[in-house]
């Protein structure tokens, strides 16, 4: 059989690699041949794997001695990793969803990536306005470095302001993030594309359904679905995304909802996701 998605040796980078999404890629990518080096707090139990790496992604430091086992060339990184805000306070919510996805591809993707390369951010349909708030995105994404996202993040949020915030903004600010990144390598002919998951059944659903206020009112953002999306339906786009079968495929933002924006654009449902986080006195 021919193998068409192209990973059979391919050196794959997934973070959040132990539950969820995360770990049903990782496996899917093991099943296509891939060399799969896993990051994630736990150890990622999925036989097949090169190397599990246990680092929190919202420290710098961790992230760095994660990179240090991790082999020069790369050729797709996954940056499924997340957190909803609910367990966490702001800026690790902030620095797992975004900040950490923003470092390792401006300090190790860059360098470490070669023609023919790819990258996926998992982000959320949480975060599908942030063209309508772009100015709040241009101010974070024009921050430089880890630390300078921390000191500018401190400026912009008010002290106090809930984790759950936190998370709707960095989605948004995430998928800006890979519009304007899809652009930019465009031209070395490395592809980037972002996958919106609506509700799905991982890990943090208990604490996604708090946040929506119940089991039904999450299941209400799945669109005609009637349930939870599995692990495993969000996994296959986001390897799909990353192979060689969406080759031509880049810059794209790829809603798994089961029709629930189709509705929004319909006005069969009201859009509740779309209020800017940062205040505009601050932009």
């Amino acid at each position: 059989m021919k193998d068409y998605f192209g990973y059979e040796g391919k050196i794959c980078v997934v973070t959040g690699a132990s539950s969820g999404m995360g770990k049903a890629a990782a496996a899917m990518l093991v099943d296509l041949g891939a060399k799969v080096y896993a990051i994630a707090r736990r150890r990622c139990e999925v036989e097949g794997l090169v190397c599990s790496i246990q680092a929190d992604l919202s420290k710098k430091e961790e992230i760095d001695a994660a990179f240090g086992q991790i082999p020069e060339h790369i050729d797709s990184f996954f940056g499924v990793a997340g957190l909803s805000g609910s367990k966490s306070d702001y800026m690790t919510t902030f620095n797992v969803n975004y900040t950490a996805n923003h470092y390792i591809t401006e300090k190790y993707l860059k360098t470490r990536m070669q023609e023919g390369g790819s990258i996926l951010f998992v982000t959320s349909t949480s975060g599908v306005a942030w063209r309508e708030n772009h100015r709040e995105a241009e101010k974070i994404l024009s921050m430089g470095d880890w630390q300078e996202v921390q000191e500018g993040m401190e400026k912009l949020v008010k002290p106090g302001t809930p984790a759950q915030v936190a998370y709707m903004l960095s989605k948004r600010v995430a998928n800006a993030y890979a519009c304007s990144l899809a652009v930019e390598l465009g031209e070395r002919h490395i592809r980037v594309n972002a996958v919106m998951p609506g509700s799905t059944d991982t890990g943090m659903k208990d604490e996604f359904a708090m946040m929506a206020g119940g089991l039904e009112n999450m299941i209400r953002f799945a669109g005609k679905a009637g349930r939870l999306a599995t692990s495993e339906e969000v996994a296959m786009p986001i390897v799909f995304l990353n192979s060689n079968m969406a080759g031509f495929i880049s810059g794209e933002e790829l809603i798994v909802d089961y029709c629930d924006n189709a509705m929004k654009k319909l006005d069969l449902k009201p859009e509740v996701c779309g209020a800017p986080a940062l205040p505009e006195e601050v932009l």
